[in-house]
């Protein structure tokens, strides 16, 4: 004999199993509306799981509208788990810098583009207050400071630096753990010149400080945002959308400032798909 039980807007059959394969299928439905954005900050964000979330639930919300399913946050700490990530299919989605993460999941684990952010990336080739040097051209045969030779900045850096004929590997150059020991360098003469991001610390206040910005790299998009091949083409197209709007209105201005980017960019899906190319990754 069944019985009829009334949830809400939910109906069950009780009897002959009906009530377990019932809670099976919502839970398997409620399962499968779950996304995941996984968010990278690279190795200087400095923030622990739980301020990710906060810092980023804005941007879930403004996604979660668009694709009409709940978005969670998860922290992707080490790039190991990031690609992971990535390779396996657990994230619907990736928010990440440094860019050639989101990159390699392209060209590699069949994520498709959706934006990137402004202002662009960039290399800064940077030199002490009072350098003789003039332009690019002067830093062959000079000493440079670079953040580590994996680092994603040093490879960016070096990709400029080829594109103005100066070939790093037959350079003098130093490598250093982290970018603020570039201006340690500069500053105690143990180098002329550096390179370092755009939109890294030591970047933005160098000219503040007195220091020189000999040379301003071709510009790269910067902390994408791509999604697996799951998420279907007319919802990369709301969620596109939905992140272009956010300057029009006070709630996506704040959305926007939390994260510490000005806008979105929709149109740089060409320069992402050559960007590991250009980097010789």
């Amino acid at each position: 004999m069944q019985r009829t039980l009334m949830l809400g807007s939910l109906t069950l059959l009780l009897g002959g199993g009906q009530f377990f394969m019932g809670v099976a299928h919502a839970q398997a439905q409620a399962q499968a509306q779950q996304l995941i954005l996984g968010i990278s900050e690279g190795t200087s964000g400095g923030l622990d799981h739980a301020q990710v979330i906060a810092k980023y639930q804005g941007l879930a919300e403004v996604i979660s509208k668009a694709m009409k399913a709940k978005v969670s946050v998860v922290f992707a700490r080490e790039f190991k788990q990031l690609e992971e990530g990535m390779q396996t299919g657990r994230f619907d989605l990736v928010m990440a810098r440094p860019s050639d993460y989101p990159a390699r999941g392209m060209r590699d684990y069949g994520y498709s583009y959706i934006a990137s952010t402004k202002p662009d990336g960039q290399c800064f080739i940077i030199a002490p207050k009072g350098s003789a040097l003039k332009s690019i051209a002067d830093v062959k045969g000079k000493r440079i400071a670079l953040p580590e030779q994996i680092a994603y900045m040093s490879r960016f850096c070096a990709a400029e630096l080829r594109d103005k004929g100066i070939l790093v590997d037959k350079e003098n150059v130093q490598f250093v753990r982290e970018q603020a020991a570039v201006g340690f360098y500069l500053d105690n003469k143990f180098a002329d010149v550096g390179g370092v991001a755009s939109y890294s610390g030591i970047a933005k206040k160098w000219e503040k400080d007195g220091g020189r910005i000999l040379h301003k790299s071709v510009a790269q998009p910067y902390f994408p945002l791509v999604a697996h091949k799951r998420v279907k083409p007319e919802q990369l197209k709301a969620i596109q959308e939905e992140l272009l709007a956010l300057p029009a209105s006070d709630a996506g201005k704040d959305v926007l400032k939390r994260i510490g980017i000005e806008q979105f960019d929709t149109t740089s899906e060409a320069r992402m798909r050559e960007l590991l190319k250009w980097l010789n990754i």
